[in-house]
């Protein structure tokens, strides 16, 4: 299935969750805030949540300073 990652067209296998795509690109571990389709989603809901077809995801590391 094809969906939209930071602007790049990629390909995932269907009915993947947040957390699988995560493990995908080798971001696990990391501080993340996720956008899918201009709607922020919680790390809480990363298992539940399954891609879609043409869905847009920013990721967005989050960095530490002040």
């Amino acid at each position: 299935m094809q969906i939209t990652v930071n602007g790049t067209p990629t390909t995932i296998p269907d009915d993947m969750s947040m957390t699988g795509l995560i493990e995908h690109l080798q971001l696990t571990g990391q501080r993340l805030a996720v956008e899918i389709n201009r709607e922020l989603v919680p790390r809480s809901r990363f298992d539940d949540h399954r891609l879609r077809a043409d869905d847009s995801v920013e990721i967005i590391h989050a960095v530490g300073g002040g």
